[in-house]
């Protein structure tokens, strides 16, 4: 009987993607082994940027690009996933509302929205969508979800009845929250969020005071917009009688996760998790001989959450060896090894530049993957 290999890497950034990074191991793998052992790419991610990717690779997707309302107003084009003959919709909220879609000067969390990626569940709903995996990391906003909901019916109202303007400061005005004209089909959906940040919406450890910065928050806008979140959230305990601003995860995507708990049907778990039942990971990990997996770097974070960890643990339940591979690894690697990860190795061989190590990844990969079955073989002959 084969061997079997699976192959569930994360992306490499800005190197490969993990089904390039997937194919690079089986590659090098295969040329030292051959057809003696059978191959399960399985792509990874953590919810994190590529997870749609990911899971577009693994489930065999079709990409749908549309036009939408980037983070400042102006119109961009994203692109989703559309799987199981169009039931299910794969988003990330960064192809809509992300950092990367602004220049760091033009980063102003003030008013910046979620108004796009609402129109890209409306769109995913007009195509029939029943189930929709959301991915919530690397927001360029801090408008708790509201713009989102905006985009989806919800009328957030001033004092006098009237609706307020997109992103995070006017929410100072919001005073009432009308779910009359809420796209009716949302209840019937069936939603997954990938969050793997546990913050609360507000406070020194919320959306704002830890992740603001990096939107463009400053010592004289983070009073607006935590005022501007606080105002939000004493909205939805009156209108809506919810209380959802201390649930790990609130505080995810600037305070996207508390839109989404206030009004929709949606579950806030691990992106990883997420990712590995979707792709059924536990049917190839049982029947497996050797599990790879890997990331562009490996460090003391990489126990909380990240892929490899996620990847090993779920391996672990039918006692499979697992081996991690990185382009770097970090201070504090070794926690890893409490967490099912058997061995760590690096793809770097020599001293070079990033530029260098990002050019030549998929080779190193495959060289690496070729190197690592020959110590294997050697292995089994003792």
């Amino acid at each position: 009987m084969k061997k079997r290999l699976v192959i569930a890497p994360d992306s490499f950034k800005g190197c490969m993607t993990a089904m390039e990074a997937a194919k690079a191991i089986e590659a090098g793998w295969r040329s030292v082994m051959g057809d003696t052992w059978s191959y399960d790419k399985v792509p990874m991610a953590d919810g994190g940027e590529g997870t749609t990717q990911s899971l577009h690779d693994a489930l065999n997707g079709v990409w749908r690009t549309i036009k939408v309302t980037g983070p400042l107003g102006e119109a961009v084009h994203a692109s989703y996933s559309i799987a199981f003959e169009g039931t299910t919709a794969i988003i990330e909220m960064a192809a809509a509302s992300g950092l990367d879609l602004l220049a760091p000067e033009t980063l102003n969390p003030l008013m910046a929205t979620t108004f796009g990626t609402g129109e890209m569940i409306k769109d995913a709903l007009d195509q029939g969508a029943t189930k929709i995996i959301l991915g919530i990391g690397g927001s360029a906003t801090n408008d708790g979800g509201a713009g989102l909901l905006q985009a989806l019916g919800v009328a957030l109202l001033d004092a006098k009845g009237k609706p307020i303007e997109r992103g995070g400061a006017a929410l100072q005005h919001l005073a009432h929250i009308d779910m009359t004209k809420m796209d009716a089909r949302l209840m019937d959906v069936t939603f997954e969020v990938a969050c793997d940040v546990t913050n609360p919406l507000l406070g020194k450890m919320g959306a704002t005071a830890v992740y603001g910065a990096q939107k463009g928050v400053t010592d004289e806008t983070f009073p607006i917009l935590e005022h501007a979140l606080t105002q939000y959230h004493n909205v939805i305990k009156q209108d809506l009688h919810k209380d959802v601003a201390d649930i790990p995860g609130a505080g995810a995507a600037g305070g996207l996760g508390t839109g989404l708990l206030a009004c929709l049907p949606v579950s806030l778990r691990s992106g990883v998790e997420i990712v590995l039942e979707v792709t059924n990971f536990r049917h190839y990990a049982l029947n497996a001989d050797l599990v790879i997996t890997g990331e562009g770097r490996i460090d003391g974070q990489t126990a909380f959450g990240k892929t490899p960890v996620g990847v090993a643990q779920a391996a672990k339940k039918y006692h499979k060896p697992v081996i991690a591979v990185a382009g770097s690894i970090g201070e504090g690697y070794e926690a890893v090894f409490k967490h099912g990860i058997d061995a760590v190795y690096s793809l770097l061989s020599r001293p070079c530049s990033l530029d260098i190590a990002l050019a030549e990844g998929p080779v190193s990969l495959k060289r690496w993957a070729e190197n690592m079955a020959r110590f294997y073989q050697i292995a089994e002959r003792h």
